[in-house]
């Protein structure tokens, strides 16, 4: 019997920009249309020609793929041969944010980055140069236009598949973007175009849409219903929205905090168990952030902070994640405190939690009451619930803690339960080992509420909206 080699999948991205440059005699707007097309069409030919590169970063590597031209390695070599070359020249980098957990997938490496240029030189000898003079009066329009293709392979598929299925992807997308501008112009003016990619549910996968950039989402509602009965998906959720933009692994998010600290944890094994968490992306906030002390009393701020940020990132909502003073206003707004409330470091619990969700965001929320921690343990099917149909983070909040759940595992012919914690108490950086090596980020048994004292719950619920 011949077993088959393991293969992993890498994502080859390739980005770059060309010039959009159109000299028009006139400024009608079939006239405009017709030289907009004809330039695309020559920007089309130009990704066709032996002039077009592709460069491997942090690599020596370098291929004229219209050419089968491969610098430092071959046309047959597998992928996972420029995954090891990558991966053997990136240096070490220190720091705590750097620190990984051995035996963790490391995820940054399954993306290879290319960068797309044009070879300006020709062989042979070159002619003097001429200048001409010519007069005449006419408009000239140019854009940038950032051209951002990906696509997904597999370690053992040879470099010159990829290179193919990256020319195609790149010819179909100045497609798109002509489609795009032509479709937006107004008058003379041009909209440019914008690539953004979205990691659909499989088998669908990773796509990329072209969207008119600086047109907010709520403009492009007609087009994203069309893409929803493309990819037949249901008109419930909002999966190309521009904040559901796919992340990838290897960029940093550049406001500092960590995304997800769960996806590094390993799920616990119940007999008959499932487990059931948070759908989606959501920020990690907790004490001492933002460079404010709330360490003793901010830990309910923290968890609707976490939960703003799951709305905010999925595309539902685009105000940002409120301070703890914009907070407080909106509960003194809505009658629920007195005005000298805002600026104090008084508690809040679920119940204001669920009053500044519906203020700030207008997002609804159902309360779940516990009279006392030992009935936790019996909520695994409501809990269960909740992840599977809402998947949004829970704020529970009982005593003078809060913390947020981010997921059960239960078993429902046992009634064993697990919890996933992601506990805003935690003080220090953002550092992803130390915070799930000590707990801050992990599973807790029923033992883990005080099992007398009540808890009441905040179950934000999904807006339906495309």
């Amino acid at each position: 019997m011949v077993v088959a080699e393991p293969t992993t999948l890498i994502i080859f991205r390739v980005k770059g920009s060309l010039e959009l440059r159109c000299h028009l005699d006139s400024t009608e707007t079939s006239h405009i249309q017709k030289v907009l097309s004809r330039t695309f069409e020559n920007l089309r030919a130009q990704i066709k020609s032996e002039s077009c590169v592709f460069t491997v970063c942090n690599t020596p590597v370098i291929i004229w793929p219209n050419k089968d031209v491969y610098e430092d390695i071959t046309p047959d070599s597998p992928c996972e041969d420029v995954l090891q070359r990558i991966q053997s020249d990136e240096p070490e980098s220190g720091g705590k944010r750097a620190t990984k957990k051995k035996g963790k997938k490391d995820l940054s490496a399954s993306v290879i980055s290319l960068r797309l240029m044009m070879e300006v030189t020709k062989p042979g000898p070159l002619s003097a140069p001429v200048i001409s003079k010519t007069v005449q009066k006419s408009h000239f329009l140019s854009a940038t236009l950032p051209l951002d293709c990906a696509v997904r392979t597999h370690s053992k598929d040879t470099i010159k598949d990829v290179c193919d299925r990256l020319l195609e992807a790149l010819t179909q997308q100045l497609c798109e973007m002509e489609k795009v501008m032509l479709q937006h112009m107004k008058g003379s003016t041009l909209l440019t175009a914008e690539p953004l990619h979205f990691l659909l549910p499989e088998p669908k996968g990773l796509v990329t849409v072209v969207f008119p950039a600086g047109v907010p989402d709520k403009e492009l509602e007609a087009q994203r219903r069309e893409l929803h009965q493309r990819f037949k998906l249901p008109n419930d959720r909002p999966y190309f929205r521009r904040a559901n933009a796919y992340h990838f692994p290897n960029e940093h998010y550049k406001d500092g905090y960590l995304r997800n600290p769960h996806h590094a944890l390993t799920h616990p094994t119940l007999e008959n168990g499932k487990v059931f968490m948070v759908q989606g992306i959501y920020s990690y906030h907790h004490y001492m952030q933002d460079r404010m002390d709330d360490n003793g009393w901010g830990c309910a701020y923290r968890s609707l902070q976490t939960i703003c940020s799951w709305f905010q990132q999925q595309g539902y909502v685009e105000q940002p994640v409120p301070s703890h003073k914009e907070i407080q206003q909106a509960l003194v707004d809505v009658g629920d405190k007195q005005a000298n409330f805002v600026g104090s470091r008084q508690w809040i619990g679920s119940i204001e939690v669920q009053a500044v969700l519906n203020h700030l965001l207008g997002i609804t929320s159902k309360i779940m009451f516990v009279s006392q921690g030992s009935e936790l343990a019996s909520k695994g099917r409501e809990l269960a619930n909740h992840f599977l149909t809402e998947g949004t983070p829970i704020m529970i909040g009982g005593g003078v803690l809060a913390h947020t759940i981010l997921g059960v595992a239960w078993s429902e012919s046992t009634g064993q339960i697990r919890y996933l914690i992601l506990d805003p108490h935690y003080t220090g950086s953002e550092d992803l080992q130390v915070i799930t090596d000590k707990g801050w980020c992990g599973w807790k048994g029923a033992d883990f509420w005080d099992q007398t004292a009540y808890y009441n719950l905040c179950l934000p619920q999904r807006p339906r909206v495309i």
